[in-house]
């Protein structure tokens, strides 16, 4: 018998500790992405301890042992993945439901510069907020899995279609090979539930994005005959320069996109490097000068026509100052090319979904598209899942004194935990 929804807030309420304590338990585990490295292995093997409680046998498997996943065309070289296994996790249904995955990764990015008020490995709770590396993405989602697996498991419900979770490695950096692995080994679902936090919201879609890399490179010194130094430098000036005129291009060119009150297609220079600091360097004018680029895309744009437009402003902006520029800056493209995708927002699984949210909160979610690339985009577009994003609200993400509102957790817990009733069916004893 399908149990209600009082009874399932009751019993996610009684699992407050369990599932604040989980995510605790995986913030303190560092799990560090470091192309083409990572420390993903102790926190995904706290998984499987935690899989194990619920009587479960999780699957625990590297990615290069799936077949045919480096020759797919999504597959992304020059990662390696000795000690970085997936995990999955597998509720069986008795058959005649539809199946769900839920989905999310385990890795974090690094630390970065700024200084952190609180620790970020000691997952300190304060105001109603868990702060720690990777509290809010995504280590909030995995634990909210945890919730909805744990409250099925405590219910006693036997399902008629299939519940699956699975943590993934190698998501940050533009990675997505843990997510195309499970793909391609054919962890699939009827719809799949990234518990990304979305601050509430139900994303259909995300943003595409690319990353480029720029050396700009001169003569070096102070005096240097009858050469002035400084062509790298004057280079960076113009450069920066014209990266407005690229942003302005690119929103006059490229059509709106719901993707909410932000620039829908906006461009940052992400990094920038030239010369070095302190009584160690002389003083001179540096010989190179780096630049880091990142702009987002929205759907309809691929990959050639991205880097086709990118070329020819490169090339009109050489044109714009022979003198220091020789030809087009020298580049690379450190990250996979990730294309933005979106499903409609009246896909099946949206509306059992927020049917869900309304039972909880006493309102309906909004429905928009994430405003940056996640992994999501090779469940949408290679392999034509109803995937979506669904999570908590928080702050900090890739920044110092990241965050999770702790209270959503729960609320979309019980919101996963009906979807799951629902969207598989509950079978009769």
């Amino acid at each position: 018998m399908k149990p209600d929804s009082k009874l399932v807030f009751e019993k996610v309420e009684g699992l407050r500790d369990y599932i604040f304590n989980s995510l605790s338990e995986i913030v303190r585990i560092p799990s560090v992405n470091h192309p083409p490295m990572g420390d993903e292995y102790e926190c995904q093997m706290a998984m499987v301890r935690r899989w194990r409680e619920m009587g479960l046998e999780p699957e625990i498997y590297t990615l290069d042992t799936v077949p045919g996943l480096i020759a797919h065309p999504r597959y992304f070289p020059g990662r390696e993945y000795d000690h970085r296994p997936n995990v999955l996790a597998r509720r069986r249904g008795r058959g005649g439901g539809k199946s769900l995955l839920l989905s999310g990764h385990i890795d974090t990015v690094p630390l970065g510069v700024q200084p952190w008020k609180h620790d970020p490995f000691q997952a300190t709770v304060e105001g109603g907020r868990m702060y720690g590396l990777g509290s809010y993405d995504m280590k909030c989602g995995v634990a909210i899995m945890l919730g909805v697996m744990r409250t099925l498991y405590e219910l006693g419900v036997t399902l008629k279609g299939d519940l699956l979770a699975e943590t993934v490695v190698d998501e940050e950096f533009g990675g997505a090979n843990g997510t195309l692995a499970g793909r391609v080994r054919g962890d699939n679902a009827d719809a799949v539930i990234i518990t990304e936090p979305s601050n509430l919201a139900i994303h259909n879609g995300v943003r595409g994005g690319i990353v480029v890399n720029f050396s700009l490179t001169g003569p070096e010194g102070i005096i240097f005959g009858d050469e002035e130094p400084g062509h790298a430098m004057r280079m960076l000036s113009h450069f920066l320069k014209w990266v407005d005129v690229f942003r302005r291009r690119r929103r006059a060119n490229v059509p709106g996109w719901m993707g909410g009150p932000l620039d829908p297609v906006p461009v940052w220079v992400t990094k920038v490097s030239a010369g070095g600091w302190g009584k160690n360097v002389p003083l001179t004018v540096p010989a190179e000068a780096r630049l880091e680029l990142y702009y987002q895309l929205i759907p309809g744009e691929d990959e050639a026509g991205v880097k086709g437009e990118l070329f020819a402003w490169l090339d009109e902006m050489v044109a714009d100052k022979p003198n220091d520029f020789a030809g087009r800056p020298s580049l690379t493209f450190p990250y996979r090319f990730m294309p933005a995708s979106e499903i409609p927002a009246d896909s099946p699984v949206i509306q059992v979904l927020n049917r869900c949210v309304r039972q909880v909160t006493g309102s309906l979610a909004d429905i928009r598209p994430l405003p940056a690339p996640s992994d999501l985009f090779t469940v949408q577009r290679d392999f034509g899942l109803q995937g979506i994003h669904y999570g908590p609200r928080g702050g900090g993400a890739h920044a110092a004194e990241e965050y999770v509102e702790l209270e959503d957790l729960l609320t979309v817990t019980k919101a996963i935990t009906l979807l799951a009733l629902d969207w598989c069916e509950v079978a009769e004893n």
